[in-house]
């Protein structure tokens, strides 16, 4: 069913186009891995370690920015969890993230920890590889 991947694409695409630019204008070394950009470099770098949660790599749509191309390998399981949610929750996906981060406070709950989005994402992170995953995880590089 290609025209649902590309349905996919386009529900994501404006964040997509943001991390690409971001990731273009800290002067980031680009490229496509199994469908995904992933762009690293120090510039990228420096964003990263200046969120309010210091990251090791950061989903925007199809668009995965890392400080380095070992965090990039490191964390792809856990962010192509957070690409499918850009695909399921499009446009939606920023302030679905932001409400919940939001809400977690008033509940007693850390905002980044006990975000649904990143519970998710952690689970599969965490959750043992099985011999196809191996082979998903180490996907093509174009």
């Amino acid at each position: 069913m290609i025209w649902i991947r590309c349905l996919a694409y386009a529900w994501a695409s404006p964040y997509t186009l943001l991390g690409l630019a971001i990731g273009l204008a800290l002067r980031g070394q680009v490229r496509l891995v199994a469908g995904v950009l992933e762009i690293q470099g120090p510039g990228v770098a420096w964003l990263l370690v200046r969120l309010p949660v210091r990251a090791a790599a950061m989903t925007l749509g199809h668009t995965v920015l890392g400080q380095n191309r070992r965090q990039l390998e490191r964390t792809r399981r856990h962010e192509r969890v957070h690409v499918a949610q850009f695909e399921r929750w499009g446009v939606l996906m920023g302030p679905a993230y932001l409400l919940a981060s939001l809400y977690q406070p008033l509940r007693g709950r850390h905002y980044y920890r006990d975000n649904p989005f990143e519970v998710e994402a952690y689970a599969v992170e965490m959750k043992p590889l099985k011999k196809d995953d191996t082979e998903q995880t180490n996907n093509r590089v174009r």
